[in-house]
């Protein structure tokens, strides 16, 4: 590590203990921040060491997807004390396991993503992801977007009380063919139906790129709706430079569109991690115009 990504790294962390978790999630005065998606590293490395990871690389921030529903209290405690240590914060986190688009599912829906907020609070994580899960076999697909949008509404306004805020994630159909929200484009009409400020779309282009493409026209219409990226590459969900997504003119697209909030990698590393994440991030500044 450079003393330049030391500085860098320091002043991280002495912003996010001096902003309040929850304001850390509009970086409208910080610029785009990068942090990584621990699950695609941490099977192999281990929680710990695949934290450790992500702050050599240089991020500033990490995800989470429900590891943290079972960490006891003092489990809690050490986790926030060596994220700290490390210049680190958890920047979104998923782990909603309802469907909001199914009818059944409603009161559970909203019993899970009030457990959720719960957790987010006392994560100091400002951000949360929420997959649409499984689409109805028996209810319309017009009546489950009414659904959907109800039950987005009501977990908008419970959010907005904890200063906390929404993103959706549309899932390809590859993944998970019986997904209700498989689309951004279907994600930003329901952003907009919602019509709730702290509700928008977790864009990830490896997901948008296996079913539908057309990347920047999407990014181009809807960049005020766009509340975090994902970044992985099509196929094989490696880093980018080993597919088919040209990265570097989204970047750069995102540049112009002053994009100014999270970019999250969600990569299989095919090389020596930390080296993997550090160039990815460093292929994304110097488009960014960063470095």
């Amino acid at each position: 590590m450079n003393r330049r990504e030391l500085g860098r790294m320091m002043a991280g962390a002495a912003a996010a203990m001096a902003v309040p978790g929850w304001a850390q999630g509009n970086a409208a005065a910080k610029g785009v921040r990068f942090s990584f998606m621990l699950w695609a590293i941490e099977k192999p490395a281990g929680f710990d060491r695949a934290v450790e990871m992500v702050a050599e690389a240089g991020y500033q921030g990490i995800e989470l997807t429900g590891e943290f529903q079972k960490w006891t209290p003092e489990e809690r405690t050490r986790v926030m004390a060596k994220l700290r240590r490390l210049g680190l914060v958890i920047d979104s986190m998923s782990g909603v396991r309802a469907a909001f688009a199914v009818p059944e599912e409603r009161k559970l829906f909203v019993t899970q993503f009030a457990e959720h907020l719960r957790f987010a609070k006392e994560l100091e994580c400002p951000q949360v992801i929420l997959l649409s899960g499984r689409r109805s076999e028996t209810v319309s697909m017009a009546d489950q977007r009414v659904i959907a949008i109800e039950n987005l509404k009501r977990a908008a306004e419970m959010a907005a009380k904890e200063k906390i805020e929404i993103v959706i994630e549309p899932i390809d159909f590859i993944e998970r063919p019986n997904v209700f929200l498989a689309s951004v484009t279907d994600g930003f009409e329901i952003a907009a139906a919602v019509n709730a400020p702290n509700l928008k779309v977790l864009y990830d282009l490896y997901h948008e790129q296996r079913s539908f493409g057309n990347l920047i026209e999407k990014l181009e219409k809807n960049i005020d709706r766009v509340g975090l990226i994902h970044v992985a590459e099509v196929p094989g969900r490696h880093e980018p430079g080993t597919g088919e997504i040209d990265f570097d003119p989204i970047y750069r697209k995102l540049r112009e569109l002053k994009y100014n909030r999270w970019i999250a990698m969600e990569f299989y590393p095919t090389e020596e991690p930390v080296a993997s994440l550090k160039k990815a991030r460093l292929g994304a500044e110097k488009e960014l115009g960063m470095l």
